[in-house]
């Protein structure tokens, strides 16, 4: 599962990476300060991933994960309702945010079901 998990999420960076950079650039930030900003956030993640791992139970990963996991969830959970929820309530359509909100609750539910399982 970390293997797994590990390589999505690297998949996943590269190009979230490199679109953040991009944005950046479009905000006014030079190339070294966009670059120190991404670094940052890099640093950030590295910090966190050392926490994980100096949390980890003696035990064994089975109760790490029993609460690194949901944790994480949430997280990725947050940042896309912060992304998503802004958007939704400048749209004009009422049947478009409609749509959008019930396919994320059925996300949700999807992902409720598989930790159920």
């Amino acid at each position: 599962v970390g293997f797994l998990t590990t390589m999505a999420i690297l998949l996943h960076e590269i190009p979230h990476e490199v679109g953040d950079f991009a944005i950046l650039l479009r905000a006014g930030f030079d190339r070294w300060s966009a670059a120190k900003m991404q670094l940052s956030t890099a640093l950030g993640g590295i910090v966190g991933a050392c926490f994980a791992i100096c949390a980890q139970s003696p035990k064994g990963a089975g109760e790490t994960v029993a609460w690194i996991l949901p944790f994480t969830s949430g997280g990725f959970l947050y940042i896309a309702l912060v992304n998503v929820v802004p958007d939704l309530l400048e749209e004009k359509n009422p049947w478009n945010s409609l749509q959008q909100i019930l396919l994320l609750c059925t996300g949700i539910t999807v992902m409720v079901l598989l930790a159920h399982n």
